[in-house]
């Protein structure tokens, strides 16, 4: 495997779970300004686990598996 990649790939998919922590925590609180974060939340989940989905394609195009 690609080291650079896969440092990366495990970068992006820390950071998709404190992420994913995040909203969880969110979820429970109270504040008036819940729902706008939450949205936020999610839509910063979706683009990091794209990238990480990204990242794991270029890994197996440098690995030959794909291709």
């Amino acid at each position: 495997m690609n080291t650079p990649l896969s440092i990366l790939l495990y970068i992006a998919m820390a950071a998709v779970f404190i992420i994913l922590v995040f909203g969880l925590v969110n979820l429970f609180s109270k504040s008036d300004k819940q729902p706008s974060r939450s949205n936020k939340l999610m839509r910063l989940r979706v683009l990091v686990q794209f990238i990480a989905i990204i990242l794991l394609v270029a890994i197996g195009f440098s690995s030959g598996v794909i291709g």
